[in-house]
């Protein structure tokens, strides 16, 4: 119930009032540590797993609306994308050939069954007559983005 404003130089306690005052003198400096530690064994990890031969498994995937569209009603545009392994999977979507990705979010990734991943990305909109919505998916494992329409 602590962390540490790496910022601000200092620790945030955050628990509740009727636990009292705790002070924890060396928090922000194991913390400090800790991020260096942590740092070293990231770079050893990348290392070790730059150089294998994981297998990879391209994404499938699917465009559709959270419920039935109604013109003029704000909804939920989900691209699901499943079955791909590593992660990170990026997804961008378009409305009408425009970029609106910064509109949108991407869930934590989670595992399949077989040992895929898959994930849900979310874009609120307003259904208008004429409107197309594209979500593309790229993966290391893809030659070129997977696009569906909507």
């Amino acid at each position: 119930m602590a962390h540490v404003d790496f910022k601000e130089q200092k620790e945030i306690i955050t628990l509740p009032d009727f636990v009292g005052q705790i002070v924890v003198p060396s928090l922000y400096e194991d913390a400090k540590k800790g991020v260096s530690i942590c740092r070293t064994i990231l770079d050893v990890v990348k290392e070790v797993y730059a150089n294998s031969s994981e297998p990879l498994e391209p994404p499938w995937s699917s465009i559709y609306p959270k419920s039935d569209p109604e013109l003029n009603v704000e909804n939920t545009l989900i691209c699901h994308v499943t079955g791909f392994f590593p992660p990170p999977v990026r997804v961008l979507w378009t409305k009408n050939n425009v970029n609106v990705t910064d509109e949108s979010t991407l869930s934590r990734y989670y595992p399949n069954k077989d040992g895929t991943m898959n994930a849900f990305s979310r874009l609120s909109f307003i259904p208008d007559e004429g409107d197309i919505y594209s979500c593309s998916v790229e993966h290391k494992a893809l030659q070129q983005p997977q696009t569906r329409i909507w």
